[in-house]
């Protein structure tokens, strides 16, 4: 008996290939990270999550299916703001944010509510009438969107952008509220009281946020901070600080991250998410965003590798900092791919590259930079 277990009859060697036939081309090489790279790497200090939109998600596009591989959370874009909802009195509209969320929620992702306030997405009815007609109707909306979203929606930015941005002005500046349609309206800032008062009674279980832009400058962080002192006198419920931090490639990280701590050494127990992170390749001056003048030239559809570079430094520094500090439960991306962002509009149309995947999809070394400690930037 042989001692060898073979299948018992000899095998045919197969023909060569005729003489002059090229070898079979190389398996493509992928550029894909792994699924759930992302989302996976921060798994036990927070949720990392992305802006899209409902075009994006129904269309089944690059972005859609990125931001179910490698995201835990989505914040819809415009969805859920006020114009889109209620355009009209006297009726809502909830058809593109329902499939939106259920998009996400069938995909195994956490939704966030962006937002019930926002001046720039408030129609002219909404705030037409004495201060008691427009609280009234902002009462009413804010419990009709929040009831129809209870249990699929638990995180709602409440309040957004409503800090005054008179920054440049030294002591002299006016804040801390910002003077909006809304302020205006009222006459003063308590229609936030009123929105946070609302949706902590639409929904006693949800988080509740104020969400803001350029907490990383310290003059305007006083008054948030402010804010937040008023809101604890008055005994207004807010869990959370949303830091959008739309950044530079000149951005120190340290002055994002002293936003978190600051809001951290407040001790009133909130927690810091960061809302809409971005990292433009411009820093143009004020008149380029207030009359495109004096902007800073386009650099092409190809990013030079040394400000990918940068880009990559300062989101691994800002991700070192977020996981030490422990009240950061949420980092979101304002987009999935660089031809998502807005900055490829605002303040003037040309080439940006603000996100964590390029134009085709592939992962940017700030993207290896942030889920790979070995990456050499």
């Amino acid at each position: 008996m042989s001692g060898c277990g073979g299948g018992g009859g000899a095998t045919t060697p197969a023909a060569p290939p005729p003489v002059g036939t090229p070898p079979p081309p190389p398996p493509p090489v992928s550029n894909a990270p792994a699924t759930g790279l992302l989302r996976d790497t921060f798994r036990n200090n927070f949720q990392v999550g992305t802006a899209i939109t409902n075009a994006n998600a129904q269309s089944s596009s690059a972005s859609a299916d990125l931001a179910v591989d490698q995201f835990g959370m989505i914040t819809p874009e415009y969805e859920l703001k006020l114009n889109n909802i209620a355009p009209n009195e006297g009726s809502l509209d909830f058809a593109e944010a329902d499939d939106l969320v259920d998009w996400a929620i069938g995909n195994n992702m956490t939704v966030r509510g962006h937002a019930l306030v926002w001046h720039a997405a408030t129609p002219d009815y909404f705030l037409q009438g004495s201060p008691a007609d427009i609280r009234l109707r902002l009462e009413d909306y804010i419990a009709a969107v929040m009831d129809h979203f209870r249990g699929r929606i638990t995180i709602w930015d409440v309040a957004n952008e409503v800090v005054s941005v008179d920054l440049y002005r030294g002591d002299e500046g006016i804040g801390p509220d910002r003077r909006s349609n809304w302020f205006e309206a009222v006459g003063n800032a308590d229609y936030l009281d009123w929105a946070f008062r609302a949706a902590r009674a639409a929904d006693p279980t949800a988080q509740l946020f104020l969400s803001e832009y350029e907490t990383e400058n310290a003059f305007k962080r006083r008054w948030v901070i402010e804010i937040l002192q008023r809101f604890a006198d008055r005994g207004v419920p807010i869990d959370g600080v949303g830091h959008q931090f739309h950044l530079n490639l000149d951005t120190d990280p340290a002055l994002a991250l002293a936003a978190i701590d600051d809001v951290d050494n407040q001790f009133m127990g909130l927690v810091n998410h960061i809302t809409e992170l971005d990292l433009s390749f411009y820093r143009d001056p004020g008149t380029c965003w207030e009359s495109e003048t004096n902007c800073i030239a386009d650099i092409g559809p190809t990013a030079p590798d040394g400000m990918l570079a940068t880009q990559a430094q300062i989101l691994r520094d800002l991700f070192t900092g977020f996981v030490q500090r422990s009240s950061v439960d949420v980092v979101n991306f304002w987009g999935v791919k660089d031809d998502d962002s807005w900055l490829n509009d605002v303040p003037v149309e040309r080439y940006n590259y603000p996100l964590l995947f390029d134009r085709g999809g592939d992962p940017k070394p700030a993207f290896l930079a942030i889920t790979d400690p070995s990456y050499v930037i």
